[in-house]
């Protein structure tokens, strides 16, 4: 890799790191529009170009959960047993979800991110306060909630915390506690889903040098060593700063992005 790529990479990683510690989200909605740009100019097959950068990003969020809820354990808010209860269906569907996403040709693929990461940001945006009475469900809820977490965030490479964070405010968890374990559940929604990619990419035989099933590991390397380092630095912050208008700045960024993917799913 070049001095200018390596460059662009590094500022991946410390946006993505830094937003994964912060708000939760494992930094895959920040990633994937740029690692898209950075890829098709650098002219990889145009086919597998948003399939190969939701891979590498849903590959960076083992590294950046792993930092990232070391910080927010030093704080004593995760939710340890929340964390127990949701990972089995989320270690499934973070498989299925790349799965689902072999399926799919880079239009429909990059169509179903924009989507998604548009629907994120308006739950940042409108900030609904749930219901006082309403609770987290018992197991097969849990079970449930996290096979749809996992096929989500499997299937547009990100840490789940646009859907988990949410769901855990929506049942009246404390917002910094739901932004802790969101971090906790990023580790398993990685971990299955790079090994899904992997699989599922092994037999593609228009894959760049350097690459391991749809995982570009030049790639991986730089922005994960960039990401574990700001990680704890945006969980420490998450602690101290009004992360409500951060929230609506980030969510502003996320429509910028979302409109990219947007285009790149039509053009």
């Amino acid at each position: 890799m070049d001095v200018g790529l390596i460059a662009m990479l590094l500022v991946m990683g410390t946006a993505g790191g830094y937003a994964a510690g912060l708000l939760g989200i494992g930094g895959g909605m920040v990633l994937v529009p740029f690692l898209t740009m950075i890829l098709t100019s650098r002219g990889f097959p145009p086919e597998l170009v948003v399939h190969m950068a939701i891979a590498t990003s849903l590959a960076t969020i083992m590294f950046t959960s792993l930092s990232s809820v070391r910080a927010h354990h030093k704080h004593g808010a995760v939710l340890w047993p929340v964390v127990r209860k949701l990972a089995p269906g989320i270690l499934i569907g973070s498989w299925i979800g790349p799965w689902i996403g072999k399926q799919l040709d880079t239009s429909a693929l990059a169509l179903v991110f924009a989507l998604f990461v548009a629907f994120s940001a308006t739950q940042m945006l409108v900030n609904k306060k749930p219901n006082a009475s309403r609770d987290l469900p018992k197991a097969p809820g849990m079970f449930a909630a996290g096979g749809v977490i996992g096929i989500v965030a499997g299937l547009v490479g990100a840490g789940g915390g646009f859907i988990s964070v949410p769901f855990m405010a929506w049942c009246n968890v404390k917002i910094h506690n739901a932004v802790a374990t969101s971090a906790a559940l990023g580790f398993p929604i990685a971990l299955a889903g790079t090994l899904s990619n992997v699989y599922f990419g092994m037999g593609e035989p228009r894959l760049p040098e350097y690459s391991l099933g749809y995982i570009y590991l030049p790639a991986l390397a730089v922005i994960a060593a960039a990401s574990v380092t700001m990680a704890p630095m945006g969980a420490r912050a998450a602690h101290k700063m009004p992360v409500a208008k951060l929230k609506r700045i980030f969510a502003v960024i996320l429509y910028a992005l979302a409109a990219y993917m947007l285009w790149k799913a039509f053009s």
